[in-house]
């Protein structure tokens, strides 16, 4: 029996596990322990999600919340490393790149416990965004590297990670939205409590460190936001984190002609919501996928993304924030584009059971030639 411990603790890393966690359980020959750091800790970013997907609860809840990076990535990684511990798993699973996604695999790594990388080989290359270290960091002390584009599978070995190791799977969010899709219904009712029709509204998520900790970028998106919101709805699930900063910087949005601010969604009325959206405005990596998974053109509100496909086949482009002429600008282009035939990127829809197959045949190599026990060692 293998015992996977998965480490789970943000919004997007809920999404990506549902299904794998599902396949993982129902093998007779494993067994998986499923830790929640609560990194994202509140109903609207966590439990809906566990509840919305059918995850299992988490087994292991450490409560961390939120805090600096240093601090927050520090208490993680001393409960992590208990966690491992006390279940002794044969590998520890990962998810993407966030504070999380780090305090796993480097408490894993620390007790000789192999990782295994979900998303892996994802470069933005921009050393300034606390989630390039954590992708770069977690790719490079990982056993087993899931890569889910060519793209990817090319940044590892730019960086001497090749061989057997790397395994590209496709893209298990692309799974999880192709099961979701049968969920939805034509017209989710936020439709109606918004007062908007589909295919009449951009959707927009704010929320990455790099634009919310900045006021002057903030400011540009803010401005360029209720600008937009004059001519064509804008509907803005506020993230906890970009709501704080608003009121740190004494923006005031609500109340602006069009501007419909809401709380964050669960996935499917978030996906419902993207689905009929005439143009996406976003800064999350994860959002810039479903939209193209829904066929709606996006817009990205950073200097680049690690999506970089995305952007060679004309489906998303950049906007960084830098004055709010220039991204409306971006915005409006965005908005005049004809929704056209982009061609498979991400696999076809068999991400789940590809990371599934090559974990499992990763363990049963890894006990045939004798796994390593897990032991605590001080230097």
């Amino acid at each position: 029996m293998y015992r996977i411990l998965t480490v789970v603790g943000a919004r997007p890393q809920f999404v990506k596990a549902a299904l794998v966690s599902h396949a993982l359980r129902s093998r007779p020959d494993c067994t998986e322990v499923l830790v929640h750091t609560g990194q994202h800790y509140d109903r609207g970013m966590s439990e809906i999600f566990f509840e919305e997907l059918a995850m299992p609860a988490p087994d292991v809840h450490l409560a961390i919340g939120s805090g600096p990076h240093g601090q927050q990535t520090g208490r993680m990684l001393a409960a992590l490393e208990e966690a491992i511990l006390d279940v002794g798993p044969d590998v520890v699973l990962v998810y993407g790149d966030t504070n999380s996604t780090l305090a796993g695999a480097l408490a894993a790594s620390k007790l000789h416990v192999p990782v295994a990388h979900v998303e892996a080989g994802l470069r933005s290359f921009n050393r300034e965004m606390p989630e390039e270290i954590n992708r770069v960091l977690t790719d490079h002390v990982s056993s087993l590297l899931f890569a889910p584009t060519e793209v990817a599978v090319r940044n590892l070995a730019r960086e001497g990670i090749v061989g057997a190791q790397v395994v590209r799977t496709g893209d298990v969010m692309l799974d999880v939205a192709l099961t979701a899709k049968s969920r939805l219904r034509g017209e989710d009712a936020s439709f109606g409590r918004l007062g908007i029709a589909a295919g009449e509204y951009v959707l927009a998520t704010i929320h990455r460190a790099e634009n919310t900790d900045r006021p002057d970028r903030l400011r540009v998106i803010a401005e360029a936001l209720e600008t937009l919101a004059r001519d064509m709805p804008v509907v803005f699930p506020v993230h906890p984190r970009t709501r704080g900063m608003l009121e740190r910087d004494g923006i005031d949005l609500s109340g602006r002609p069009g501007l419909h601010l809401c709380e964050p969604l669960g996935y499917l009325p978030m996906l419902s919501l993207e689905s009929s959206a005439r143009l996406i405005v976003t800064d999350s990596g994860g959002v810039q996928k479903e939209a193209y998974f829904h066929r709606v053109p996006c817009v990205t509100v950073r200097d680049e993304t690690e999506w970089v496909e995305l952007l060679e086949v004309g489906c998303n482009r950049l906007a960084p924030p830098t004055d709010a002429a220039s991204m409306l600008a971006t915005i409006r282009d965005a908005l005049d584009q004809p929704v056209a035939d982009w061609p498979p990127l991400y696999g076809d829809g068999r991400a789940v059971a590809q990371i599934v197959d090559a974990l499992v045949a990763h363990l049963e190599t890894s006990s045939a030639n004798g796994a390593k026990e897990v032991v605590a060692s001080t230097v």
